[in-house]
């Protein structure tokens, strides 16, 4: 006896169409992608919109290491020494490599090399200036900036207009902070003068380029002055003070009220611990006696 044949079995249109669903699971999920890349698409031109980016000029004062000698080993010696005294004053500074002595001096250096030293004394090497086009595509392959000095806007002005007699001297301007020195030359002084009259905040550095900077505020720790001059700080100096950055032996720090981290005159610098406590928070100068650093009482 045969079994009865199965009844047809009918499905509603909802039941229908989930079976189908079962059937064909991309279906669902074949929509997905176009809800996300309508939404990326969405995102991309929101952020169009908006600006994601803001692309514009700055100005930074880096430290540069000058090169008289292609030794690397004397100059491993001479760096190690200045790093043991200050060892946070190097940390993670970018510093730039002037060779513009070597090439007067034909003598050559394998940068490589170089920029291995520096990165272990924690420095970070950003760019070289000065150098041969050997060292500029060296740098490029080391993926180094290569940097060419620009002239300033005070000798394009001296080059295109012949000098004239000054009847009187304009008064120094007040500028703020974060600004290069680049005024003309007044007549009781050969080089430019630098005035602020603001307190100088942590983490703002100030270089008076050509010349002297004044500072009658105070100076908070981690602020950084730097001059080509001497500096003045009519308050209590805390942070760094950096004179005669180009070299300049006669230069000289005054202040009222001696804080600082460190002081440096020519590269010559003393940290914070190498100074005597009864030089502390008293008004004092600081000069080179052949090339040694002095701190005195005024």
């Amino acid at each position: 006896m045969r079994d009865p044949a199965p009844a047809a079995v009918r499905l509603d249109a909802p039941a229908a169409q989930r079976l189908d669903d079962r059937r064909r699971p991309h279906s669902r999920l074949s929509r997905t992608p176009n809800t996300m890349a309508e939404k990326s698409t969405v995102s991309a031109h929101t952020a169009q919109s908006a600006g994601a980016f803001e692309l514009k000029t700055s100005s930074f004062t880096l430290p540069v290491i000058r090169l008289f000698d292609a030794d690397l080993e004397a100059l491993a010696l001479r760096l190690g020494a200045k790093v043991e005294k200050a060892p946070d004053f190097f940390r993670h500074t970018p510093v730039v490599i002037d060779l513009s002595e070597l090439v007067k001096r034909q003598l050559t250096i394998a940068l490589a090399p170089l920029i291995g030293l520096l990165r272990s004394y924690g420095m970070i090497p950003v760019g070289v200036r000065g150098g041969t086009r050997e060292h500029a595509a060296a740098a490029e392959a080391l993926e180094l900036a290569v940097l060419r000095d620009a002239p300033t806007r005070r000798n394009a002005v001296a080059s295109s207009t012949p000098a004239e007699p000054k009847t009187s001297a304009a008064p120094p301007k007040p500028i703020g902070p974060l600004t290069i020195a680049d005024h003309p030359p007044t007549q009781q002084s050969d080089s430019a003068f630098m005035l602020i009259t603001k307190p100088v905040r942590s983490g703002q550095r100030i270089y008076a380029a050509g010349g002297d900077l004044s500072i009658v505020a105070q100076v908070s720790s981690g602020a950084e002055l730097m001059a080509d001059g001497n500096i003045h700080v009519y308050g209590t100096l805390r942070g760094r003070a950096l004179a005669g950055m180009s070299g300049n032996l006669e230069a000289r720090i005054f202040c009222h009220d001696l804080q600082a981290e460190l002081i440096s005159i020519a590269g010559n610098y003393r940290v914070s611990e190498g100074i005597p406590s009864e030089l502390r928070r008293v008004p004092v100068q600081v000069f080179l006696d052949h090339n040694i650093l002095r701190i005195e009482k005024l």
